[in-house]
């Protein structure tokens, strides 16, 4: 089974505004509520590709509720350990504005919460797969993903982790099965620009030989590079499309290289799915369906047929 883990969910209310002005009552030309958080994107994405998952993760007061219902509705299992105090947060997004947006707070997550939520991730075995992923809240330990790994350290687990700074790095050590890192996530670790693709690869090493399976890279408008578990390097550049709505493309990345990776444990395969799935959503008002994925990884695996193959061997 696929467990995903948000330890601060949201609603996410989308909204678009014409000729949007400070200091005026503006209205909205389209709106959108559904469930948000980087894990929960995750389990979305599974489920559009037909993979089970089931979210974990806390939820709190009238918002909560929602988090749960919507989720029900789309056929996704949850587990979320329910709050006392608070309410989950809802996150503000103004699609019309590019990058704006104002993210609620959250609540604060209790000891004994925490312990639950421990608890669950401790009962996995092997076969399971568990992310990891986004940041988590001031009233939870910065090291919790390491902890998480080093309780499950030798039980056959695959753990996928999407976080940044000293939250991802600390669990190099436990081997990841897969990261994924953005290209200011990997400045901040390498400490090195990524002005290109190629100045990635390197970065990318570095964070594998530290421990990390496989690296996969996204770099935008620039593409994406993955440094495979073999160590192999595979880049390509973006597709070309029009960018509706980036909300959740880097979590639709991550659960397309999963899929890719589950169909036949082809890197390459799980490399284009991935670019596919995370282009794809961006292209759409929405996280892409099965079906927008899979002609958008058509048209990759097509394009780059006619040209020189992506992969190197180092």
């Amino acid at each position: 089974m696929i467990y995903t883990v948000t330890f601060n969910p949201s609603l996410d209310y989308l909204v678009s505004v014409k000729n949007f002005r400070t200091g005026y009552t503006n209205r909205t030309d389209s709106e959108f509520l559904l469930p948000g958080g980087k894990g929960i994107n995750v389990s979305m994405a599974l489920e559009n590709f037909g993979i089970a998952s089931t979210a974990l993760g806390f939820v709190a007061g009238f918002s909560g509720t929602e988090v749960e219902k919507r989720l029900r509705e789309r056929n996704i299992q949850t587990r979320f350990i329910r709050l006392d105090e608070g309410f989950t947060r809802i996150n503000l997004k103004l699609k019309s504005i590019e990058g704006t947006e104002i993210n609620g707070q959250g609540p604060a997550i209790p000891a004994d919460k925490l312990k639950e939520l421990m608890a669950q991730t401790d009962a996995l075995g092997k076969g399971d797969i568990l992310f990891l992923s986004g940041s988590v809240p001031p009233s939870v330990p910065d090291d919790i993903y390491q902890q998480m790994m080093q309780r499950l350290e030798g039980r056959g687990v695959r753990v996928c982790v999407d976080a940044s700074g000293d939250l991802l790095k600390q669990t190099l050590a436990y081997r990841p099965f897969f990261i994924k890192p953005n290209r200011q996530e990997l400045e901040e670790l390498s400490g090195r620009t990524i002005a290109a693709r190629e100045d990635a690869v390197p970065c990318g090493k570095m964070l594998h030989d530290l421990g990390a399976q496989n690296v996969l890279i996204s770099l935008a408008q620039e593409g994406a590079v993955l440094i495979a578990s073999d160590g192999r390097v595979f880049s390509a550049p973006a597709p070309k499309g029009n960018a509706v709505n980036a909300v959740g493309a880097g979590d639709a990345m991550a659960a397309g290289f999963l899929a890719g990776w589950l169909a036949n444990h082809d890197y390459k395969r799980a490399f284009y799915m991935g670019i596919a799935a995370g282009s794809a959503s961006a292209f759409s008002e929405h996280l892409a369906t099965r079906a927008q994925t899979e002609a958008l990884y058509r048209k990759i695996c097509a394009d780059a047929g006619s040209r020189q193959s992506p992969e190197r061997v180092s």
